[in-house]
């Protein structure tokens, strides 16, 4: 494992539980600045209100060439990626959301000196990553992490670092001298558990040390029952092409020195190492730039209620809007809501593909941001008298409730005051559903509780509390047989002759915000495809 990034991959895909009572134990700061995009005055859709001129098609009047339902950041990207890449197939595209805003589940909130996340906190600078960042005018506002900051796993009542690399193994104390040879060189029917799959490949101490941890950062999920071919694919993928993970690499970057990559965008940023990224003024910042750049294609607060497929090609979509009902044509439509909102909606056009989708799995999470003064950091935990790194997982095998912290004034500037320390902490998941049932106090007395065992001197003043969202549907779990639910879905909505109707989202792309907007660029050229035949029929 060589970044701590994707434990801020956390990505809610319900309507959040955000309890505001004041608490009895901890202090509470005034009313908070919530940073996303303000709702626009929605209007129903005509042709003549799109960019282009309405298509004729069979008798009707063709509003869109795409509407995209959902205006989280998969559906806004997939909008961007075919507004900057196939604008000369794709003229007019329209994204609906339900909500008031934009961004899904990103939530970047500000008061007081202090900025913070309340669902995904960072992402992997990839190039599609960095080349959505460029193109919606954000390269400037882009924050990048210390590549050199440590990343800690609690073992033992201790934190220790993560080694980077294999060549650092020797160097770091999380693993005895077996388990580091174990992981050094590796293993020389089924779908394999990533539990199975490491034990097998890495040994035990790799898997109870770093990637049991690890999923819970990502998935917040249960590594015996997620799977290693859905969820973490590219790993998976090493010992198919080359017997083993050591095989596979080496296979891998004897292909990459026979066929190099095409050059690099040189409008992309560099990043140096491993790192990760956000912006100036938080995640919210990219949602709001593209629906900007996107303008009267975005339209907020307008429910769907009913999906046709149109005997002369195409569909219907049935909105419930600020203004009343109003009806959209489009030649195609892509659903990036969660699947269990759109198994709702697709029932009436496939059961089969409805049933599919409501067997995926999203477990609750808790968000709960909380800040100390400097001098509550035990001394042992401070580099150079800084607290420093990441963050910190913890493996369920160690006694504490809280999947992991994040570093978040250590990560990126301006987050806290000066002397100040912000911590964004996670707790729940699937191992821990019945983070539901408790109060914002509880949950906030489980991590405070938690850090003092650890981070936190347990003589500190009480945490000041910023905010505690509870995402009751947070992350899809990608468990053993999530591709043959996907297939099913997807060959029931085509034997229904339902082409032109694409799912995308987290579940889909995968659960980390990089992926998502690489999962936005696959379907944006699926569906550029798509039109392209349609346009020639």
């Amino acid at each position: 494992m060589t970044t701590f990034t994707d434990f801020s991959l956390l990505r809610p895909t319900t309507t959040p539980s955000l309890i505001s009572r004041p608490f009895s134990k901890f202090s509470t700061p005034r009313p908070f600045k919530l940073r996303c995009s303000l709702t626009e005055e929605s209007t129903t859709i005509t042709p003549s209100k799109l960019n282009g001129e309405a298509l004729s098609n069979g008798g009707h009047s063709v509003a869109a060439d795409c509407v995209i339902v959902g205006g989280g950041i998969s559906g806004l990207c997939i909008a961007q990626a075919l507004a900057t890449k196939h604008r000369d197939v794709a003229h007019n595209v329209i994204v609906t959301e339900a909500r008031g805003r934009v961004g899904g589940n990103i939530t970047t909130l500000e008061r007081d000196g202090y900025l913070w996340e309340e669902g995904p906190n960072s992402f992997q600078p990839s190039d599609p990553m960095l080349t959505m960042v460029v193109d919606s005018g954000l390269k400037q506002d882009l924050v990048l992490g210390d590549p050199n900051a440590p990343r800690f796993v609690l073992w033992n009542g201790k934190l220790r670092p993560v080694p980077g690399k294999p060549t650092d193994l020797p160097f770091f104390d999380l693993m005895s001298i077996g388990g580091k040879l174990r992981a050094g060189f590796g293993a020389l029917g089924h779908e394999e558990s990533v539990e199975e799959f490491v034990r097998r490949n890495l040994g035990d101490e790799v898997f109870e040390r770093l990637i049991e941890p690890f999923c819970s950062g990502v998935y917040a999920g249960d590594p015996s029952t997620l799977s290693m071919k859905a969820a973490f694919g590219k790993v998976w993928n090493l010992e198919q092409i080359g017997g083993s993970i050591i095989g596979g690499t080496f296979k891998t970057i004897q292909e990459r020195s026979k066929n190099p990559k095409p050059p690099r965008d040189p409008r992309l940023p560099t990043p140096k190492g491993q790192t990760v990224g956000s912006f100036r003024k938080g995640l919210a910042m990219l949602p709001d730039a593209i629906a900007t750049r996107l303008g009267s294609n975005v339209k907020l607060s307008w429910k769907l209620t009913n999906i046709i497929k149109l005997d002369s090609g195409g569909y219907s979509l049935t909105y419930d809007t600020p203004e009343g009902l109003v009806s959209l044509l489009s030649k195609s439509v892509v659903f990036t809501i969660p699947s269990h909102i759109a198994s709702t909606l697709l029932h009436p056009l496939s059961a089969t593909a409805a049933d599919a989708l409501s067997k995926l799995f999203y477990p609750p999470v808790a968000a709960v941001s909380i800040s100390y003064p400097k001098e509550a950091i035990r001394p042992e935990c401070l580099i150079d008298g800084e607290l420093k790194g990441f963050g910190q997982l913890h493996p369920r095998s160690q006694g504490v409730e809280t999947l992991g912290t994040i570093y978040s004034s250590s990560l990126f500037p301006n987050r806290a005051p000066a002397g100040r320390i912000l911590l964004l902490n996670y707790i729940g998941g699937a191992t821990n559903p019945g983070i539901v049932s408790k109060t914002e106090s509880e949950l906030v007395e489980a991590v405070d509780r938690d850090l003092r065992k650890m981070l936190i001197n347990p003589n500190a003043t009480d945490p000041l509390v910023l905010g505690v969202r509870v995402w009751p549907q947070a992350i899809p779990q990608f468990l053993i047989g999530h591709f043959d639910i996907l297939d099913a879905a997807r060959d029931a909505l085509k034997a229904k002759g339902l082409q032109g109707l694409f799912l995308g989202g987290n579940y889909v792309s995968g659960v980390a915000l990089g992926r998502c907007v690489e999962g936005a660029y696959e379907i944006a050229a699926e569906v550029t495809d798509f039109l392209s035949q349609y346009a020639n029929k």
